[in-house]
């Protein structure tokens, strides 16, 4: 059988796995990158994702050299200020209010946010500009067998490739990640995230807000106005049962019980897209790397969405790789760059990993005493100014000197 043959193969279509292969597309590898269902580019259509990603300042970087900040700069959404608010008294009202300001300790946002169809639709739009990226939607990454020297990928239609590297971005059920015997390491809440756009009287002026009282956090992120009016994007996390009921009641029902979790703080919450539901888990695989191939993304690390992680480390895993990947190309994907991979990543998720964990369990206490001690622990910590900017430093994934 005659082998296809590229640099690299991405397993997965997800938002990661195409900008990873933008990233290296744009640097001048031959990339293929095949996923098994084609990506929903436009917000009316059945199966849009219509969750929302903060991307933060690191990020950019990423962006830029990708094609794909050019694209999307004029889509978004600054977060300058992020503002937690704990909300555990016996009333569903906040009874503390802490702000994190960008401006503490860097001249630009902590990031900016975008619908994630959208990013889909703006990359996917990138690839095809680039003649050495072939995106190939509709098929699977089913079979992988590696050597030393190369790997050899199976395809849902029979087809196979030859390839230096493959980079697995097919998410937390990853079929390469599977294939290479690479274990993971799960994590259970109970938990179901719903994710919907609202409408509001009062603005929001660029302001995150993340209430915090039973089950898990209420977060408000800056959209551009709609109709007139300004616009949220919600992920609301609570109890699975809790998360399906409110999924399946009827929407005036709805905008009074989500009016109430939001404190009031921005008036009657109107709502503007359809609801979605999400299961909340945390999973880290036991190691980065295997023969010939590089885990990204959910096939990597899994988080609650909490301070806007999960994508961000993801693009941090193949700034990583490409970094490594343009320092020797003769070497790509061998198992010095691998290695390299592993260790300059590895410790960094389970750190962050670990750190959400932890944010999440607070988040979800139901005794009184234990939500009054969550407030004066967020109280404390705030009132510690070097130590809030070092928090601040560590959710944009940059040290003092980078972010200044």
């Amino acid at each position: 059988m005659t082998h296809q043959t590229c640099d690299i193969l991405i397993s997965g279509g997800g938002i990661a796995g195409l900008t990873a292969a933008a990233a290296f597309g744009s640097a001048g590898f031959d990339v293929i990158c095949v996923d098994p269902a084609p990506p929903v580019t436009d917000h009316t259509a059945d199966g849009a994702d219509m969750r929302t990603t903060a991307l933060l300042q690191p990020a950019r970087t990423l962006l830029e050299t990708s094609g794909l900040w050019q694209r999307l700069e004029t889509h978004a959404s600054p977060l300058q200020v992020m503002r937690i608010v704990d909300a555990g008294g016996p009333e569903a009202e906040a009874r503390l209010t802490r702000d994190f300001n960008a401006a503490d300790v860097s001249e630009l946002p902590f990031g900016w946010n975008f619908p994630n169809w959208l990013l889909r639709r703006e990359i996917v739009a990138r690839l095809a500009e680039l003649p050495n990226v072939d995106f190939r939607p509709g098929l699977a990454a089913t079979g992988l067998f590696t050597r030393e020297t190369e790997a050899r990928v199976t395809l849902s239609d029979g087809s196979r490739i030859r390839t230096r590297l493959v980079i697995a971005a097919d998410g937390r059920t990853s079929a390469m990640r599977t294939a290479a015997g690479i274990d993971v390491r799960k994590m259970h809440y109970g938990q179901k995230a719903l994710a919907f756009s609202v409408t509001h009287p009062i603005p929001h002026e660029n302001v995150s807000t993340e209430i915090h009282r039973t089950g898990g956090p209420f977060t408000l992120v800056p959209l551009p106005d709609r109709d007139g009016l300004p616009c949220s994007a919600i992920v609301w996390m609570d109890d699975g049962a809790l998360a399906q009921a409110r999924l399946d009641m009827d929407v005036p029902s709805f905008e009074v019980e989500m009016t109430e979790r939001s404190c009031h703080l921005f008036g009657p919450l109107t709502l503007a897209s359809p609801r979605s539901l999400w299961p909340i888990i945390s999973q880290q695989a036991e190691r980065l790397t295997a023969e010939r191939l590089a885990l990204i993304a959910e096939a990597a690390h899994v988080v609650p969405p909490i301070g806007a992680q999960g994508l961000n480390m993801s693009l941090a895993d193949t700034a990583t790789l490409l970094a490594l990947a343009q320092e020797r190309p003769d070497g790509l994907g061998d198992q010095q760059m691998l290695d390299a991979y592993h260790k300059a990543r590895y410790a960094d998720v389970t750190l962050r990993v670990r750190g959400i964990d932890l944010l999440n369990r607070a988040s979800q206490v139901r005794a009184p005493l234990l939500r009054d001690a969550r407030a004066t622990a967020l109280n404390a910590l705030y009132a510690m100014g070097p130590v809030r900017r070092m928090l601040m430093q560590m959710g944009l994934g940059v040290s003092g000197s980078q972010s200044t």
